[in-house]
């Protein structure tokens, strides 16, 4: 990964600099930690229900409510503090929230340490991301970010393999210590990263009113309309993750064992499209490919609706309609951060904070909607897919729209 600047300061800021592929490795693997976190002791829930009883489902929500709430914090602190620093601490932060978890004898105590846990996890994404956009132009910047999502697809299909053989040695416990192993290591090598954002380029507001910054940015249209572009499409890849089990499995009487296939297609058609919006965007721009992922969203949550109300195609009408819609991840929210982060580069942090946390605060709202609905047929997934399909497509266009017109209008 190179600056796009010859005087970028990130080339200067590490005497022995890491290669561009050990920078982008790096990075991956800070985005890869939210996916890590939840998917690695998915093989192990049932042990661990048969141990603390019910309630142990709850893990997962705990999660994802500091992991969207955490981020807030994280945004305005690396950009006071700068980059590197907030990251180590958020995975030393991760490194004992999960030892916690591996030593939990109670499930309070899990779920406790699972808050801590998802309150460092999240210093990664949110920094990772800053720290591209302070190397490098908007497009160039999606393009990156759909590398990094491209390499970061691994986590959610290698997840589950890795929990389910770690049983075959030992219990659930050994989940929570290989994410210790795996944070110590990332630890090390974000200690060979370059500072990405100098002294110069911080915001040197005290840091207790500089998340009053959060204000400034929720009155930008262009960072509140890309959030909630983003905020509905995670809300229909939420309510895919928690509905398609059951659709699968229940539903349609397909084998358990065949689910993980089943979902992993999902994860191939994004790393797809993914390496194609890395490919196109320099040359069409990240607000036409975002344009484009909303298309392809909103027309593959209609084509879910339909055949989740008509049975239209069976169960291979499903699982296509399914994958053409988590297939537009590839070309969309790389798009639509690169697009927020561009409105206030000098506060890339605080922007990606928010923008992340309106999708994972999106995702506990979709699964929790989705329960609520549940009716014992996959009617309620379509439904709420389609709902939000059409509010990404209808808020991406809308923002879009309002940009070029403001930009007019400056020219």
């Amino acid at each position: 990964m190179r600056p796009d600047s010859p005087k970028s300061t990130a080339a200067a800021a590490a005497p022995h600099r890491p290669s561009g592929a050990a920078i982008t490795a790096t990075l991956a693997g800070l985005m890869a930690f939210a996916s890590l976190s939840t998917d690695i002791y998915l093989p192990a829930l049932p042990d661990m229900k048969g141990e603390f009883g019910r309630g142990v489902e709850l893990t997962l929500s705990t999660f994802l409510i500091g992991f969207s709430l955490g981020q807030i914090l994280w945004g305005p602190i690396g950009d006071r503090l700068g980059r590197r620093g907030p990251v180590l601490a958020g995975l030393a932060l991760f490194m004992v929230g999960s030892a916690g978890c591996a030593l939990a004898d109670t499930l309070p105590q899990l779920l406790g340490w699972r808050v801590v846990q998802a309150l460092g996890a999240c210093a990664g994404p949110v920094l990772a991301r800053a720290m591209v956009r302070d190397l490098h132009s908007r497009d160039k910047a999606a393009q990156m970010l759909s590398i990094l999502m491209l390499i970061m697809g691994v986590a959610p299909l290698l997840g589950p393999l890795i929990g389910g053989q770690l049983l075959r040695f030992g219990s659930w416990h050994l989940s929570f210590w290989l994410l210790v192993a795996v944070s110590a290591a990332m630890f090390l090598a974000v200690l060979r990263l370059p500072e990405t954002l100098p002294t110069e380029r911080r915001n040197h507001t005290p840091l207790a009113r500089s998340f009053g910054v959060y204000w400034t940015l929720l009155k930008d249209p262009v960072v509140l309309g890309y959030g909630i572009a983003g905020g509905f499409y995670y809300a229909g890849i939420y309510t895919y993750v928690g509905g398609s089990p059951f659709a699968y499995i229940e539903y349609y009487n397909v084998d358990a064992r065949a689910y993980g296939l089943l979902f992993s297609l999902g994860i191939f058609g994004q790393m797809a499209l993914g390496f194609a919006n890395s490919r196109l965007v320099m040359r069409l721009g990240s607000e036409r490919m975002a344009r484009m992922g909303a298309l392809l969203i909103g027309a593959a949550s209609l084509a879910t609706l339909a055949t989740t109300y008509t049975d239209l195609g069976g169960l291979p009408g499903l699982v296509i309609a399914l994958l053409l819609f988590m297939s537009g991840n590839g070309i969309f929210i790389a798009n639509i951060v690169a697009g927020a982060m561009d409105a206030h580069p000098e506060r890339a942090g605080a922007t990606s904070a928010l923008v992340g946390a309106m999708q994972f605060g999106s995702g506990v709202f979709a699964t929790a909607l989705l329960g609520w609905m549940a009716d014992g047929t996959p009617r309620p997934m379509g439904t709420l897919i389609a709902t939000v399909g059409l509010g990404t497509l209808i808020a991406t266009f809308a923002v879009t729209a309002w940009k070029r017109r403001r930009e007019a209008t400056m020219a």
